[in-house]
C-alpha cells in the first residue's frame, strides 16, 4: 500500500486538526451556550473518528490475501469509507439538525458571543489548513480532469472524502459565523438554532454523495479506459496472441485490479506454448503494470467474445433499467 503515503499525510492533518478544534468547539458551546457551537463541535468530533476509521480501513486493507480472501483484502477501505458517509449522515447532520429544532422550540441567547467568534475564526484556520493539504493532493491525482468527473473516476476515496469534510467543515464554519452574528445583532436566539439546521443540511448532502460515490467502489468499479488499453496492447504484441478480444478489470483496491483477459491464440499452439504465453504476459504486466494483482486468461474466439460483449452492454443500457 506504498501508493497510499499521500492519503496518509491528508488523513492524518485532518486528524489533528479536527481534535484539537472539537475540544475547542465544545468548550465554547459550553460557555455560550451556543446551539451552532455545539453543532460544530460535534461535526467536528466525528470528522476526527471518520479520519481513524480510515486509517483502519487502509490498514486493514493492506493485509495480503489468504484462503479466506484470495483476491486480498482492498475493498476494506472502500467498506469503511462507506462506514464514514453513514457516520457524517446519522451523527454529523443528525445531530445538527436535531439541535438546532430544539433551539428553536426553546431559544436562548447566546451568551459571550466574543468567544464563538474567535473560536470559529481559529477554526477557519486550521480546518483551512486542512483543506489544502487535500486540496494539492486531489489535484494530483485528478490530472486534466475536471473536479466532479475526477472525484466519480477515483478508486482511492480517502483523499476526496478528507476533502469534502473539509469542505462542509468550512461551510458549515461560515453558517455558524451568520447565524451567532445574526442572533445577536437582531436578538434572535432562534437564528442560532437556524443556523444548526443549515449545518446539518450541508453534512447530510456531503454524506449522501460521499455515500454515492464508496457504494459504487464497494460493489465494483473497472479501471480506467487508459489502464484496460494498456493492458489490451502488452497482451496483443505477443508473437503467440492472434487477437487480444477484450479485458474484463474491477478495482479491489486504488491500486490493485483484477484482471480477466479474453485472448484467442494461434490456432497451431500446442498446450505447453499457449502455457508459456500466459506466462509471459504475467511476467511483463507485474513488471510494467504492477497495480494488476491478479491476472486471468480466457481461450475464447473473437466471434464468443463479442457476443458476451454486447449482452454485458445490453444489460448496462441505463435506458433498460
Amino acid at each position: 500500500m506504498a501508493g497510499h503515503g499521500g492519503s496518509k499525510k491528508v488523513i492524518y492533518a485532518a486528524l489533528a486538526g479536527n481534535l484539537a478544534i472539537a475540544v475547542t468547539k465544545f468548550a465554547a458551546a459550553l460557555f455560550t451556550g451556543s446551539s451552532a457551537m455545539l453543532s460544530e463541535g460535534v461535526h467536528s468530533l466525528v470528522d476526527t473518528g471518520n479520519g481513524g476509521l480510515l486509517l483502519y480501513g487502509m490498514h486493514r486493507a493492506a493485509r495480503p490475501a489468504d484462503r479466506t480472501h484470495p483476491l486480498g483484502h482492498g475493498r476494506e477501505l472502500y467498506f469503511w469509507s462507506f462506514i464514514v458517509a453513514l457516520l457524517v449522515f446519522a451523527l454529523g447532520a443528525g445531530v445538527s439538525f436535531y439541535e438546532g429544532v430544539i433551539h428553536i422550540m426553546a431559544p436562548e441567547p447566546v451568551a459571550n458571543a466574543e468567544v464563538n467568534y474567535i473560536v470559529l475564526g481559529l477554526s477557519f484556520l486550521f480546518e483551512g489548513s486542512s483543506w489544502l493539504v487535500a486540496l494539492k493532493e486531489f489535484r494530483q491525482q485528478k490530472g486534466k480532469q475536471g473536479w466532479l468527473r475526477a472525484v466519480q473516476s477515483s478508486k482511492d476515496p480517502s483523499v476526496y472524502t478528507v476533502l469534502f469534510e473539509d469542505s462542509a467543515a468550512l461551510l458549515g464554519l461560515i453558517v455558524a459565523f451568520a447565524g451567532i452574528l445574526a442572533a445577536e445583532l437582531l436578538e434572535m436566539p432562534e437564528l442560532d438554532g437556524a443556523a444548526s439546521i443549515g449545518i446539518g443540511l450541508i453534512l447530510g448532502a456531503t454524506a449522501i454523495f460521499l455515500a454515492r460515490e464508496s457504494k459504487g467502489l464497494l460493489i465494483g468499479e473497472p479501471a480506467s479506459p487508459e489502464v484496460q488499453r494498456q493492458v489490451l496492447a502488452i497482451a496483443q504484441q505477443d508473437p503467440a496472441v492472434q487477437r487480444a478480444n477484450g479485458v474484463l478489470t474491477v478495482h479491489m483496491g486504488p491500486t490493485e485490479i483484477v484482471a480477466g483477459l479474453s485472448i484467442e491464440f494461434e490456432d497451431h499452439l500446442t498446450a505447453p506454448e499457449i502455457e508459456a504465453c500466459v506466462e509471459r504476459l504475467e511476467a511483463r504486466l507485474k513488471k510494467e503494470m504492477p497495480e494488476i494483482t491478479r491476472l486471468f486468461v480466457k481461450p475464447q474466439t473473437t466471434g464468443t467474445w463479442e457476443q458476451r460483449r454486447k449482452l454485458i452492454e445490453t444489460a448496462s443500457d441505463p435506458a433498460l433499467d
